[in-house]
This record gives structure tokens, C-alpha cells and sequence, in this order.
């Protein structure tokens, strides 16, 4: 088995790198700091840097002005991104342009994807349902009036809604129980936002729809297209989570062989040195079970369990184990990990974000024991 990276995918790590080195974690807005949201709009500027890097067309082809690639290598940018907490939709818009590539019209290709990729048209998607913990292609109801389709329900905590252009929405629909993707743009008739606020203190959207129609051309109506949809968000949640525990992991570490006690570095007791190790393990445990649902999700291959069943392995161990991590990182800088001049506070904030986004371990593990039941190994 070769567990080595492409030049490619390897390329767009560099690049990342490269847009990501000038960014202080200690220099993003803090919940803790701030009442109400955090800032009124992502990260502008870095967004543009990403533009220019080519990191926003990463899986859009050729003609688009991307460069081909696959879930992947996103997941390695992702990672990257994490590290320093940076503030923007690129696993959100990334998802959202896929789905259009994949299963869009050609003509909506056209109006879309390129200006996606160049950073100048901004997407997002609604993905955690009404309440954050039942199906999110259940919330909403589509029907189709000629033309036209028509939308109602409510999609909660959806990210950057208030800052793109337009939201991916999944609805059900009433005749053949379907799933259909709409693409909703933020100032539309018979849609409403109302402010919600994450645990990092960015702002989220309770997006409402009532009766907002939205033309034909802007609904993906194939089947499983929002399967692909839930498990590149879910993958990518996963590799937001792996990158972020590094950084947390790192940061314990270079402040336990700092700080003394009793005369020596803290990292020298056995105490401290054993629940590091136990953290690294969850690390290589996140690590190899992303690559995993990476790999699944990108290369079709076919398995005993579905690709849906990797994603939800990952996912328990990026919930339980970005928990762990910044639990163990908090414990180890007693006092000084709760300072609010320190960026640890930060990392803490958005690894209980990640945590529950798009389900918290015990709801994966659930849909695993589905899975099992429903295809069972051996």
C-alpha cells in the first residue's frame, strides 16, 4: 500500500503553507473577548490571498480555471487552514462548487464555477436540518410548480450565511421523497436569516423559507447528489479537526518543555509524558481514518460498507479525539491555558465547534451501526 501524496496534492500543501505562514492564531477574534459576534464578515483578505493561490478552484476542472484535483488534496489544505484558525468558507464554497460541477447545468457551470474559483462568487450550504441533530434533507420541502420549485422549512447554524452569495440547501421532496439541492441566494424572496452564534463567536444563520421559489436552473435535481455533498462537508469537518488538534498538541508540547517545576521541565514527569503520548495516538488514530474517508470518497472504490461508512468512522475519531486533545492541552497548561493574551482559548472554542458540526461521535456511531446492519462484514 502507498500512503505517499502526489506531487500535486503535495503542491497545494505548499501553496497553503505559503498563504497561511503570515496568519497569528493570537490575532483571531476571541468569544471571549467580544460580545456577540466576533466580526462581522470572514476573512476578506485571506480569502483573496487563497484566490490568487489557486486554492479555491483546487477540484474544479480545467475549463473552470481550477486544477482538477480531488477530496484530498482539500483535506490537506484544510488541515493547514485549521493550524491558525483561519477564518474562511473554503470547505463550504468548495463543497458547493462540486456539487454544481458534478451535477449543475451546463449553463449554470458557466455562470458559476469560474467566479467561484476566482473567489468573486462566495457559497456556502446548509447541512445541519432543523435543529442540528435530525437529517438535514428533511427540514425543508420542495415541491415543483412548472418551471420553478418551491422551498419551505428552516435550516439551523448555517455557516457564513449572512457573508456568501447563495446557500446549498437540501430539501425533501413530497411526491418520490427525494432529495433535491437548491441554491438559494442570500437576499431572495421568502427567505430570512436570524443571527445565530457558533462557540467560536462567528456568526451562523437560522436560514427560514417560506415559500421562496427559486428557478429551475439553480436545483440540482440528481440522485445522490447530497449523499456527495454530506460526506465531502463531513471529511473535510474531519480534516478541519485533525489540523487543529496538531496545532493544539504542539503548542502543549513547546510549553511543557518550557515551563519547570520542581526544577526540571514539566515534560520530563511521567504524568505528563503519558497523557501527551495518549493524545498523539488520537492524532495518528484522526490522521488514518481521514486519509481513509478521503480516499473512499475520491476513488469509488467498493467496499463491504458504503464510503458513508469511513466518513462516519472518521468522524467519531475527529469528534472524540479534537476533544480529547485540547481537553489534555488545557489540563497540562493549568492556569495559563485559560488566558485570554494566549491563543490556546481560541483553539478550545473551535474544537467544541467541530465537535458537534454535522454530529457529534455518538450520532456517527449510530449511523455506523445502521450501516452494519444493513451490510453486514464477514
Amino acid at each position: 500500500m502507498d500512503f505517499t501524496f502526489s506531487e500535486e496534492q503535495q503542491a497545494a500543501v505548499e501553496a497553503a503553507r505559503a498563504v497561511f505562514t503570515g496568519i497569528a492564531p493570537d490575532g483571531v477574534p476571541s468569544p471571549a473577548l467580544t460580545t456577540g459576534a466576533v466580526a462581522d464578515d470572514f476573512d476578506r483578505a485571506l480569502w483573496a490571498r487563497l484566490a490568487d493561490a489557486d486554492l479555491l478552484s483546487l477540484l474544479l476542472d480545467g475549463e473552470y480555471g481550477g486544477a482538477g484535483l480531488d477530496a484530498i488534496a482539500l483535506c490537506l489544505v484544510l488541515r493547514e487552514s485549521a493550524k491558525v484558525l483561519a477564518r474562511v468558507p473554503l470547505l463550504e464554497n468548495t463543497t458547493a462548487a462540486v456539487a454544481i460541477q458534478a451535477y449543475g447545468s451546463a449553463e449554470l457551470k458557466e455562470e458559476l464555477l469560474a467566479r467561484t474559483g476566482r473567489g468573486e462568487t462566495v457559497l456556502t450550504v446548509a447541512a445541519h436540518g432543523r435543529t442540528g441533530h435530525d437529517p438535514a434533507e428533511l427540514a425543508v420541502v420542495a415541491r415543483q410548480e412548472g418551471d420553478t420549485w418551491v422551498l419551505e422549512g428552516t435550516q439551523t447554524t448555517v455557516p457564513w450565511a449572512y457573508n456568501t452569495d447563495a446557500v446549498l440547501v437540501p430539501a425533501r421532496t413530497g411526491d418520490s421523497g427525494r432529495t433535491v439541492l437548491a441554491l438559494v441566494p442570500r437576499s431572495h424572496e421568502g427567505a430570512v436569516l436570524a443571527e445565530q452564534l457558533s462557540t467560536t463567536g462567528e456568526r451562523l444563520a437560522e436560514l427560514r423559507l417560506e415559500s421562496a421559489r427559486i428557478a429551475e436552473r439553480y436545483v440540482l435535481d440528481t440522485e445522490g447528489a447530497w449523499e456527495s455533498v454530506r460526506l465531502l462537508l463531513t471529511t473535510g469537518t474531519c480534516a478541519l479537526a485533525l489540523g487543529l488538534a496538531e496545532a493544539a498538541l504542539r503548542m502543549t508540547s513547546e510549553y511543557a518543555g518550557k515551563r519547570e517545576q520542581f526544577g526540571h521541565p514539566i515534560a520530563t514527569f511521567q504524568a505528563v509524558a503519558v497523557q501527551a503520548a495518549d493524545r498523539y495516538m488520537d492524532l495518528r488514530a484522526m490522521e488514518a481514518t481521514l486519509w481513509q474517508a478521503a480516499w473512499r470518497i475520491t476513488s469509488g472504490t467498493a467496499r463491504a460498507l458504503p464510503a458513508a461508512g469511513d466518513v462516519a468512522v472518521a468522524k467519531i475519531w475527529a469528534s472524540e479525539g479534537v476533544r480529547r486533545v485540547v481537553q489534555t492541552a488545557q489540563h497540562l497548561h493549568g492556569g495559563f491555558g485559560a488566558d485570554t493574551d494566549y491563543s490556546l482559548h481560541r483553539y478550545h472554542a473551535w474544537a467544541k465547534h467541530l465537535e458537534l458540526s454535522l454530529g457529534p461521535a455518538a450520532a456517527h456511531e449510530e449511523s455506523l451501526g445502521d450501516l452494519l446492519a444493513v451490510h453486514p462484514l464477514g
